[in-house]
């Protein structure tokens, strides 16, 4: 063990940490869940610190050889060396000051061993004074959550979604010919063709990456620079224009400072409104499913109208019985989603003056559904 120092006195840290005292301080103060935060938040912290070292050094506030020193660390972070070094629990201060702080000691440690000094002296590099330079908790987080968010979205959801969309337009042609009972209130109706009724599930998906691609036109807008209140204190007036343009320059991503950082920072309304989006997209979802259960009911006693391939053994009991068993996993996949966006809305009304304060569990919940959706 080593000794470190915060402001509230001394901690024993373990030798092998890269983080220090206020990482401990917060393992010790949130022994909750062992829900850590995700590695999407992690990549994005890195992301915002490395921006911020090259800004910092262009404004002529840092040196080259720091900022080297924790481009390096930074770039290690998004490759994911460090990820066992999060440890800080899910459910802790609601700004995320914990995390943004782990994040700030792990890179000033590793840019000090960068650069031969001693892990733990805060010398040459300070989390506070060289790797948050210009930055508060309260800005970098909620920027952190946007970047998560619109990379998860853009690279892992909406292809995934595309391809579910590719599939259902396929079967509404392949089945255009195949005429069967319509039904309304669950009762026979007019005739429609099995194409017909895909087509539909074709047009939720579609209507759902839509709106999807409007989500990313507010989560586009990020509250870095505002510091603590919004009102940019201690950081310099080109800051987060700057960092900005760095961040979408390394992601390809639209990523711009926002016009407004006290809505920024004390709302999570961007947040909110891409979680129900998601949140409706899973109910699109579970009305595919359950369609496709009950066709596939029987399939001698229900209405058995369609055959879904056997993937699995059903029974632990009846030998040969067959199950709709990868509809059922999605249904589970979208009332977790359901839950979870229920989670991030409700969160939204905790924007208490100037800050929200309940951001790591929004971060949680709305990355999650997006990662389990695609």
């Amino acid at each position: 063990m080593r000794k470190e120092k915060d402001t509230m006195g001394v901690m024993q840290v373990a030798d092998d940490a890269y983080y220090g005292a206020q990482t401990q301080r917060a393992v010790e103060n949130f022994p909750i869940s062992g829900i850590t935060i995700s590695k999407s938040m992690i990549r994005a912290l890195g992301i915002i610190k490395r921006s911020a070292a090259i800004v910092n050094h262009e404004l002529g506030i840092l040196d080259k050889t720091r900022k080297n020193a924790i481009v390096q660390a930074a770039d290690e972070i998004i490759k994911g060396k460090f990820d066992e070094q999060f440890p800080i629990d899910v459910y802790q201060t609601g700004s995320g000051t914990s995390s943004n702080m782990n994040c700030n000691e792990i890179l000033a440690n590793r840019a000090i061993e960068i650069m031969g000094g001693t892990i733990g002296s805060k010398d040459p590099v300070h989390p506070n004074d060289h790797v948050n330079l210009g930055q508060s908790s309260n800005d970098v987080i909620p920027t952190a959550i946007h970047i998560a968010l619109t990379k998860s979205i853009t690279f892992d959801l909406i292809p995934s979604l595309e391809i579910l969309a590719n599939a259902l337009q396929k079967k509404s042609v392949e089945f255009d010919k195949v005429i069967k009972t319509g039904r309304t209130h669950l009762q026979d109706a007019t005739p429609i063709t099995l194409g017909q009724e895909f087509s539909g599930y074709y047009g939720q998906i579609q209507n759902g990456v839509e709106k999807l691609n409007d989500t990313l036109k507010w989560l586009s807008k990020v509250a870095l620079g505002g510091t603590a209140v919004g009102t940019g204190i201690n950081t310099h007036k080109d800051f987060a224009r700057l960092v900005c343009k760095e961040i979408a320059k390394s992601t390809n991503l639209e990523i711009i400072e926002t016009d407004n950082h006290f809505q920024a920072q004390s709302t999570i309304d961007a947040i909110s409104g891409t979680a129900g989006v998601i949140k409706s997209l899973s109910l699109s979802i579970m009305k595919i499913c359950n369609d496709i259960r009950w066709m596939g009911s029987g399939p001698r006693s229900g209405l058995g109208e369609v055959n879904l391939p056997a993937v699995a053994p059903g029974s632990s009991i009846m030998p040969g019985k067959v199950n709709p068993v990868i509809a059922e996993s999605f249904l589970q996949v979208c009332a977790q989603i359901y839950g979870n966006c229920c989670a991030v809305e409700l969160s939204a009304q905790t924007g208490n003056f100037e800050l929200n304060v309940m951001l790591p569990v929004v971060a949680h919940n709305i990355l999650e559904s997006v990662e389990i959706m695609a």
